[in-house]
């Protein structure tokens, strides 16, 4: 039996000496059989059209062995069978892909074999088609050997019939799918479409009595926090190269700076920039690469952060605009996964729960604040609701919602006033306890919740309007110092970290204010619900027990 493992949990040494990131080949024979045709190919739009052969990087020929060296050819069935690519823009992604693929119907064996490049536009789709065709076209071999149809986006195989077909996907066109081997360009676009896990499922669903095929995941970073597919794809990458799951079935090639680069600010230095680009010095120019940085450095904000994120891999997180809530410097660190509602309040002594939003285009936030037995850290959880037609107006942000609900921090209702009152039936919780002191809300979104409240059994006395706009500024304050302090805690969920990224602040004299209205559309209710609670939680409301001071 062969046994070779895809994890590589010395990356981060590797990607700093500059050595291969990508495991070595199980089947010697096929990798070089296969690397002998890549490297014939010609790139025909670069200068003197030259063949992969004479110029490319160490790094692509890793790749092409690896992809080609895990087939067994006794049985017929490939060992690896799924490869999951990031890498920076500008390094040839669309060129090598081309190649690769191209160089999948030149070796298959299977009659009328289907091998395709699913993108998520037209635009994309023209990327990788464009090269392909001219790889074919420019050579007088394969010019006979193949028939390209460039209004179909097709190259079929004279011989065998198999066909590469470059696809803009969408639900209609990977229906009934059986390719043998499929190739993703641009996984992170395919992100914010909340349908392509079960559009990649249909198109995917041919390798089940194929047991040749493949396919390979290709991205660059998203010039936005990861979600959807990507998100789920790129999570599953970084563990199985971590070592934390074992999946000898899995490749993760993922060149990104390593984890203490990115935790002190070195990952977006220019200097560290080569450590990523695996081919610079080849289709990656370093003095356009210093010219580029230093503008959009200059620019600051969205401009530099989108850079980063294309041409280092910088993960978009919650902390690299430039108009940021101070507290988004601090946040990640004060995760603690174990809060989660019942143990909250379990732990706590006294609690300030804090509700903002809930209109039909909004979202019902809700962040449960409390103040814990004898360490008096302040524990948060927060949760969001939101009724089915947001998913339609905000269709943008659909696959964001999806990875929430996974999660289990975010509900989607069916109808108008379940979300208000399942809001009702937490606080009744929190009542029921002993230790809720005072329930902060929007004094303008106080009508429903107040009759859903009163219902609940919960004393109209309870429940306290918190002032909005600039007279937050105490609570956002305060709620920077406590994070930065490490005393205010959270239970680490993808949902406030969207809505901590999504904060925008704006100064007001001595003052500084985060409003929904200055942030527009990317959503902060549950956000808001935490300085509603923090706003109670200042006052230093006496527990169970008595008063701090009394002890």
């Amino acid at each position: 039996m062969v046994e070779w493992s895809t994890a590589c949990p010395d990356w981060a040494d590797r990607i700093r000496r500059g050595d291969s990131i990508i495991p070595p080949p199980i089947f010697e024979d096929q990798a070089e059989q296969a690397l002998a045709i890549f490297k014939e190919l010609k790139i025909v739009d670069a200068p003197g059209s030259p063949t992969f052969g004479d110029s490319c990087a160490e790094w692509v020929f890793d790749l092409v062995r690896s992809i080609f060296g895990a087939y067994e050819e006794e049985t017929g069935r490939r060992l690896i069978v799924e490869w999951f690519i990031l890498i920076p823009k500008k390094n040839s992604k669309s060129t090598i892909a081309a190649g690769i693929m191209l160089t999948a119907v030149i070796l298959n064996w299977r009659q009328s074999a289907e091998f395709s490049v699913l993108a998520p536009t037209v635009e994309v789709a023209n990327n990788a088609y464009a090269p392909a065709r001219d790889m074919v076209q420019k050579d007088d071999e394969l010019d006979v050997l193949m028939h390209v149809q460039s209004h179909v986006k097709t190259i079929t195989h004279r011989e065998s019939g198999a066909t590469l077909k470059v696809l803009a996907a969408d639900q209609n066109t990977v229906g009934g799918k059986k390719s043998v081997g499929t190739l993703v360009d641009e996984l992170h676009l395919f992100g914010k479409i909340s349908s392509a896990e079960n559009m990649f499922r249909e198109a995917l669903g041919g390798r089940a009595s194929r047991p040749e095929g493949f396919v390979i995941w290709l991205s660059t970073q998203s010039d936005e926090p990861p979600a959807g597919i990507f998100k789920q794809k790129l999570d599953y990458a970084r563990k199985v190269r971590d070592g934390e799951i074992v999946d000898p079935g899995f490749v993760p090639i993922i060149f990104e700076h390593p984890p203490e680069m990115v935790k002190n600010g070195d990952c977006l230095k220019l200097e560290n920039l080569a450590m990523v680009n695996p081919n610079i010095g080849f289709s990656v120019d370093n003095n356009f690469l210093e010219r580029e940085y230093k503008i959009a450095h200059d620019a600051g904000g969205d401009s530099f952060r989108g850079f980063m994120a294309k041409h280092g891999n910088v993960e978009i997180g919650i902390n690299l605009r430039s108009d940021r809530w101070a507290g988004a410097d601090f946040w990640l660190q004060q995760e603690d996964k174990t809060i989660t509602l019942q143990s909250l309040i379990d732990r706590c002594e006294v609690i300030c729960p804090g509700i903002d939003g809930g209109g039909l285009d909004d979202l019902l936030g809700v962040t449960i604040g409390g103040r814990e037995k004898d360490t008096r850290r302040w524990l948060t959880w927060s949760h969001a609701w939101a009724h089915k037609s947001v998913l339609e107006r905000r269709k943008s942000e659909a696959s964001k919602f999806d990875d929430f609900v996974r999660e289990g921090s975010f509900t989607i209702v069916e109808n108008v006033g379940d979300d208000i009152a399942e809001v009702a039936e937490i606080m009744s919780m929190v009542y029921e306890s002993g230790k809720l002191d005072k329930i902060g809300t929007d004094p303008h979104g106080l009508g429903g919740i107040l009759d859903a409240l009163a219902e609940a059994g919960i004393p109209e006395d309870k429940i306290i309007g918190i002032s909005q706009g600039w007279k937050l500024a105490g609570a956002i304050k305060t709620a920077e110092r406590k994070l930065a302090e490490k005393v205010l805690w959270h239970g680490g969920t993808l949902l406030m970290a969207w809505c901590v990224g999504n904060a925008k602040v704006i100064p007001q004299g001595n003052a500084v204010n985060i409003t929904k209205q200055v942030s527009g559309s990317a959503k902060i209710d549950p956000l808001m619900a935490l300085f509603n609670s923090i706003t109670l939680l200042s006052l230093n409301p006496e527990g169970q027990g008595g008063s701090f001071w009394d002890n």
